[in-house]
């Protein structure tokens, strides 16, 4: 029997379905190389968020005989804003801590609290240690730098040996608890500052300062005789 021989597929058609198979294909080997796109990058707003109970306590003071402005939010660093904390001790409520190196000031409250402050301290500031009390107050003091000032920088300090009336510029602030001992003045003085940003630092000269709002929270809360211990 003779065997039939199928006739050779014809170039063109071929090509055709050479052409057909190319097309198909496509799609699969698209599908098979694409990858799921990350979704785009959110935008982050790079503005900090402002704390509005600090912004409320820092702000600025319209009650007071001078100005007392605002804290700017850049110069607020969060571990030295006004708090409650945790702080277990044997002072009773009403006694100031004052932590010179931490730079914090303790107000002893019930129950194992106390209201914290952040201080800046100068060099006055780190000459006592020991206990005191607060045996007078002062809004608006003024201000006589002490002889070791004047000796160090007298060309800062000698012009005001006599003393500069209490005011926005006064370098004792808004307020100022002097401390004594035995009945004796220790020249040891926790005061405002018209320097915020020096607030956690340590600083020239000065004792133990405070923003201005802190420092008026803080004399309307003390209570004239109170116990201060500097540790």
């Amino acid at each position: 029997m003779r065997r039939q021989v199928r006739p050779a597929m014809l170039p063109s058609r071929r090509k055709a379905v050479r052409m057909l198979l190319s097309v198909v294909g496509l799609p699969l080997l698209a599908a098979a190389c694409t990858t799921v796109s990350p979704p785009p990058p959110q935008i982050v707003n790079a503005t900090p968020t402002v704390d509005p109970l600090a912004a409320e306590r820092y702000a600025a003071l319209d009650t007071e005989r001078f100005s007392v402005p605002a804290v700017s939010l850049e110069d607020l660093k969060p571990a030295y804003m006004r708090q409650l904390v945790d702080y277990p001790t044997r002072e009773q409520p009403g006694t100031i801590v004052v932590d010179p190196e931490a730079r914090f000031l303790y107000l002893v409250q019930e129950g194992g609290k106390a209201l914290r402050y952040g201080v800046g301290v100068g060099k006055e500031g780190l000459e006592f240690t020991g206990t005191a009390r607060v045996e007078r107050k002062a809004q608006w003091p003024r201000w006589t730098p002490t002889p070791d000032m004047i000796r160090r920088e007298p060309g800062r300090y000698a012009k005001w040996a006599g003393g500069m009336a209490g005011g926005a510029r006064n370098p004792l602030g808004a307020r100022a608890l002097y401390l004594f001992k035995n009945g004796k003045d220790t020249l040891y003085r926790i005061h405002g500052t018209n320097e915020p940003w020096t607030i956690g630092e340590a600083v020239s000269s000065g004792c133990i300062r405070m923003m201005n709002q802190d420092v008026i929270d803080l004399y309307n809360r003390v209570a004239g005789g109170s116990r201060v211990v500097v540790l």
